[in-house]
C-alpha cells in the first residue's frame, strides 16, 4: 500500500483551510435555485405564443377590411351611376282578364244537312266571309212552290180589278144593282191580300236560302269547328257550329282600388288618355300597351274595387281571351329627375341608405329619400345626385371610408322618354 503523500506547497502560500470551502457550496445551490423559475418562464412563452402569433392576422384582416392600408387591402363591388331621367307613376291592377270585344257563337237559322266547310281551324276570318253551307235544296224547292201560288193568285187578282171596272161602269148605267159593285170591291181586296201573303212566302223562302250560306258576321279569330259536314243541323240547336273571337283590338278588364279612383277620374275628366300596359303573370315581361276606355258604374263593396276597361290593338297577337294579366295605369310622368337602380339602395329599420364611391375609391354612406319605383329603376329625390357611382354589389363588407375596386354594372339606371317601363 502506497502512502499518500500531498503537494508540495510554494514558498509563501496559504493552505486552504475547511472553512473556505463551505461558502463556495452554497453560492452554488442559490444559482440552482433560480433553474425551475426559468423552466416556468419558458413554458409559459410557449403557452402564450400562438396568441401572440395570431394578432398580426387579425390585425392584417381588419387592415384587410377597413381597406385602411394600400390597394392590396381593396373591397371589389360592381357599381352602377345614378342619371337624370323620367319616370312614370302607375296604378297597378292585378288579376287582369283578357275579354274581346265581341264573342260570336256561329249557328244556323235553318235546320238542313252540312254541305260544306270554308274555313280552318285558327284562321282570321273577315267580315262577310262564306264560313259553311247547308243544303238550299229542300228551300229552293219551297222558292218555286210560293212563286207558283204567287202566279196563281195574281192572275185572279187581276181578273177581279178586270171585274171591279165593268161592275163601276155598269152602275154608271144602272145596269147594275149598288150591292153587286161593292162585292166586286171587296173581292179585289182579298185577293190583294192573297197576293201579298204569297210575296211574303216568296220572301221567306228566299231569306232561308241566304241563311243557308253562313258568313262571319264579325273579323276575328275561327275556334275549334264543333261540327263535321254530313251532320243535320237545325235552328233549335243549343250548340254551335263555330266560334269567332275578335282579338284585333281587344280589351282588358281590370280592377283598382276605389281610393285610386279619384285621379283616374280627375284625368279622365280633364280629357287625358290614359295609357295601360299589360304585363304577364309574373309581372316581368311587357306583354301591350293600350288605352284606358271607361270605368263601370259601381264599386264591388266586398273587395272595395272598380272595374276598368282598356282597349288594346293587339297588332302583334300577344294578348288572348281570358289570358291573366297584370295592369299598370299611367297616370303621371315625372321628368328630369334622379334615377338609380333599386339594387343599389339599403335599407334598415329606420333609415334607407346607398354606398357612394369617391374620387379617391373609398366609399360614403349616404342617407337618401325614395320616390317612385317603376321596375328597376327608383326615382331618388334627395341624398345623391346624377353621375354619382352608387354601389350594387358587395355592400356586405363595406364600411365608412373602405377602400373598393369598382366594376361597373352593364344595365345601369337611365332616363325613358314617355315613362313607359322596359
Amino acid at each position: 500500500m502506497k502512502d499518500y503523500t500531498p503537494p508540495a506547497m510554494e514558498p509563501g502560500a496559504r493552505a486552504a483551510s475547511p472553512v473556505t470551502k463551505a461558502p463556495k457550496r452554497r453560492s452554488l445551490g442559490r444559482r440552482w435555485w433560480w433553474l425551475p423559475v426559468l423552466v416556468l418562464l419558458g413554458a409559459g412563452a410557449w403557452y402564450l405564443r400562438p396568441k401572440a402569433t395570431s394578432t398580426p392576422s387579425t390585425s392584417t384582416t381588419a387592415t384587410a377590411k377597413g381597406g385602411k392600408k394600400g390597394g392590396s387591402g381593396a373591397i371589389p363591388v360592381v357599381a352602377a351611376t345614378a342619371l337624370k331621367g323620367d319616370i312614370g307613376v302607375y296604378i297597378t291592377g292585378p288579376g287582369g282578364s283578357v275579354t274581346p270585344v265581341y264573342t260570336v257563337t256561329i249557328k244556323s237559322r235553318v235546320d238542313g244537312q252540312l254541305m260544306k266547310v270554308h274555313y280552318n281551324e285558327g284562321d282570321m276570318v273577315q267580315e262577310g266571309d262564306l264560313l259553311v253551307e247547308i243544303d238550299p235544296r229542300p228551300y229552293q224547292v219551297m222558292l218555286e212552290q210560293a212563286e207558283g201560288q204567287m202566279a196563281r193568285d195574281q192572275a185572279t187578282l187581276d181578273n177581279a180589278r178586270v171585274d171591279l171596272d165593268r161592275y163601276q161602269k155598269l152602275l154608271a148605267q144602272n145596269a147594275i144593282p149598288e150591292q153587286q159593285l161593292a162585292t166586286q170591291k171587296a173581292a179585289v181586296a182579298q185577293a190583294e191580300g192573297v197576293v201579298k201573303t204569297d210575296q211574303g212566302q216568296i220572301d221567306s223562302a228566299k231569306l232561308n236560302l241566304v241563311y243557308c250560306s253562313i258568313r262571319a258576321p264579325i273579323t276575328g279569330k275561327v275556334g275549334l269547328r264543333l261540327v263535321d259536314p254530313g251532320n243535320i243541323v237545325h235552328a233549335a240547336d243549343t250548340n254551335g257550329l263555330l266560334v269567332i273571337t275578335q282579338i284585333q283590338p281587344i280589351s282588358v278588364i281590370f280592377t283598382v282600388a276605389e281610393d285610386d279612383l279619384p285621379v283616374v277620374l280627375r284625368k279622365m275628366a280633364a280629357g287625358q288618355h290614359l295609357t295601360a300596359y299589360a304585363y304577364d303573370r309574373a309581372n316581368t315581361t311587357k306583354i301591350g300597351s293600350g288605352t284606358l276606355a271607361t270605368v263601370d258604374n259601381q264599386i264591388d263593396p266586398t273587395t272595395g274595387t272598380l272595374r276598368l276597361r282598356a282597349n288594346f290593338d293587339n297588332s302583334a297577337g300577344l294578348l288572348f281571351p281570358n289570358q291573366f294579366v297584370n295592369v299598370h295605369l299611367l297616370v303621371e310622368e315625372k321628368h328630369g329627375v334622379t334615377l338609380a337602380p333599386s339594387a343599389v339602395i339599403q335599407r334598415t329599420t329606420n333609415s334607407t341608405y346607398v354606398y357612394v364611391v369617391n374620387a379617391d375609391r373609398s366609399v360614403s354612406v349616404r342617407q337618401i329619400t325614395e320616390g317612385v319605383v317603376e321596375g328597376d329603376n327608383t326615382e331618388v329625390t334627395s341624398g345623391i345626385a346624377p353621375g354619382d357611382v352608387l354601389v350594387m354589389t358587395g355592400v356586405d363588407k363595406l364600411s365608412e371610408g373602405a377602400q373598393v375596386t369598382v366594376q361597373m354594372a352593364d344595365a345601369q339606371a337611365g332616363g325613358r322618354s314617355g315613362g313607359k317601363p322596359k
